[in-house]
């Protein structure tokens, strides 16, 4: 176990949820399961907890009830090289979910996720104030964000 691991609250969905998952991130796998026992609060045999990795990374999943949901506080941000894996994990992290803007989406879990190209970051912390100001723009007005017409108003003045 690492020494920080994320824990994502379902109700019972943690091992539905965990296989939507695992095939659309590389390097993805379940390395342990523990189930309710006798005591509960689940049924007896039903999944408690499961710890999987996506992408390599730690994460557990807890079936532990209807008493908290997820929010747009914490959201998980994938970054992309491409056009094409950008609209790899949107696709497959948006079917059954909802759009947002500016590259955010839930998933059909309520999960929030940021599918984001490597090159923003760049983009947002140039020292040029008015190239920030255009691509800022046109990621407000955006939501798959499109590498193409982000680059295209932050190397473009009007």
């Amino acid at each position: 176990m690492h020494d920080i691991t994320p824990c994502l609250w379902f109700d019972h969905q943690a091992e539905e949820a965990v296989n939507f998952y695992l095939p659309i991130f590389p390097n993805s796998r379940i390395t342990q399961i523990a189930r309710y026992g006798k005591a509960g609060p689940g049924q007896e045999g039903s999944v408690m907890t499961i710890a999987f990795e996506l992408d390599g990374r730690p994460f557990v999943a807890l079936n532990g009830g209807p008493v908290f949901m997820f929010n747009e506080a914490i959201s998980f941000q994938v970054f992309c090289d491409t056009q094409e894996r950008i609209d790899y994990f949107w696709d497959r992290l948006c079917d059954g979910g909802t759009e947002s803007q500016c590259g955010w989406l839930k998933d059909k879990y309520g999960l929030s996720w940021q599918i984001v190209p490597r090159a923003l970051t760049a983009m947002m912390t140039d020292p040029d104030p008015a190239r920030v100001a255009r691509m800022t723009e046109a990621m407000f007005k955006m939501t798959r964000l499109d590498i193409a017409g982000l680059r295209k108003a932050y190397d473009n003045p009007q």
